[in-house]
């Protein structure tokens, strides 16, 4: 039982992570139309909490040790849930921007210590990320997908739409609130482990991250857009950002498996960034653009799983696993949170979104660069680094 209720725990927070961030992803047409901002400024909406991601992502492991993983993590959930809940408050670019720095703080800490969190409860089970990561894409496809029909239903009611999304944190709270009052282990008397940044393994690991965080986040935050400046309605436009979200689901779920049973994580690695790389070439050819959308979702919904289980089966404790992962999401959301905002840049000089997939092919093929150098496979001097 309780290991269910350990699985239930993950599933709740990990759900959070992302509609904060899709949920404006998916309104982006309206609000620059709403609010009068350029593609640039709203962009700044999904760059910023994915740049905090990155930024306070080494304090998570930190706070671990202070507070303890399991009231540290009540915490990034609680704040990620008032954030949302604020988005109600006001129909401005000022609220819209101050949540999205809370909410990118939050998911910042959550992160990286949910594989702590899988590390010290799942210790023989990586292939548990499948949960993480699958929890992760439903939150994300729920906010992307029922956003704009709420937006319609409330008779356009912006705040109420960005901001309903609060009631999953509600959710999660109830059940995190019996893990944090549980006596919390004296994490910080521990010796602190420092961030492996000398470690080449780690280093590759951060890049990858990076470049793939780039892909996901631009494609989250310009897949509509695309499909408007193609003639696209804009319900078209939604259900395919919705397609790309949720075709992630049953990739994220098998990947993980896969990879534990055969043992080859590069092999699928580059599988699914090759995915994405024919996502993009279609998208610059003329045909429909739902076969690129599936492509596209494919990879993300394969690579984004991988870029979580690496840290786990390279270490050796959940210590180790929140450092790794501390460090490959500090400076993989630190280069993918400009990737929305180099998109929407492309956009705005050139005028046109063909520029901006090529951007993004250069992206990817460099991702699969960092990725043909991975040597995989633990050794206790890496590891130690």
């Amino acid at each position: 039982m309780k290991k269910i209720f350990y699985l239930a725990a993950l599933f709740l927070a990990a759900l959070n992570l992302r509609p904060i961030i899709t949920s404006v992803a998916s309104m982006m047409s309206m609000i620059q139309t709403d609010l009068g901002v350029s593609a640039l400024t709203a962009s700044l909406l999904t760059t910023l909490p994915v740049l905090c991601m990155g930024v306070f992502a080494p304090v998570a492991t930190k706070l671990s040790r202070r507070f303890g993983l399991e009231r540290t993590l009540f915490f990034s959930i609680l704040l990620i849930t008032i954030a949302t809940g604020l988005r109600g408050t006001s129909q401005t670019v000022a609220v819209l921007l101050i949540t999205a720095f809370a909410g990118g703080v939050g998911i910042s800490f959550a992160g990286p210590l949910l594989s702590s969190f899988i590390k010290k409860y799942f210790p023989k089970s990586p292939g548990i990320v499948s949960v993480y990561s699958i929890s992760m894409t439903i939150g994300a496809a729920l906010a992307s997908g029922f956003t704009i029909p709420i937006y319609l239903r409330s008779e356009h009611n912006l705040p109420f739409a960005l901001s309903c999304w609060a009631v999953l944190g509600m959710i999660a709270l109830i059940l995190w609130l019996g893990l944090a009052r549980k006596k919390q282990q004296a994490d910080h008397a521990v010796l602190p482990l420092r961030l492996p940044l000398r470690n080449k393994k780690a280093i590759q690991f951060t890049l990858f991250f990076g470049f793939m965080s780039s892909m996901f986040y631009s494609l989250t935050a310009w897949i509509s857009p695309i499909a408007l400046s193609f003639g696209n309605s804009p319900q078209y436009a939604a259900m395919l950002l919705t397609i790309f979200t949720l075709i992630q689901i049953p990739v994220a779920l098998l990947v993980p498996g896969v990879v534990t049973r055969l043992g080859k994580p590069k092999l699928f690695l580059i599988l699914c960034s090759v995915s994405e790389l024919i996502g993009l070439i279609f998208l610059l050819l003329p045909m429909p653009i739902l076969p690129a959308v599936i492509f596209l979702g494919i990879g993300a919904g394969g690579l984004f799983p991988l870029a979580l289980m690496l840290p786990i089966i390279e270490t050796r404790t959940p210590e180790e696993a929140g450092t790794w992962s501390a460090m490959s999401q500090m400076g993989g959301y630190i280069m993918g949170g400009f990737g929305p905002f180099f998109i929407g840049l492309v956009f705005d000089l050139s005028g046109h979104f063909q520029a901006s997939i090529v951007a993004m092919l250069v992206i990817v093929s460099l991702m699969i660069g960092v990725q043909l150098s991975m040597k995989l496979g633990r050794k206790e001097e890496e590891v130690s680094s």
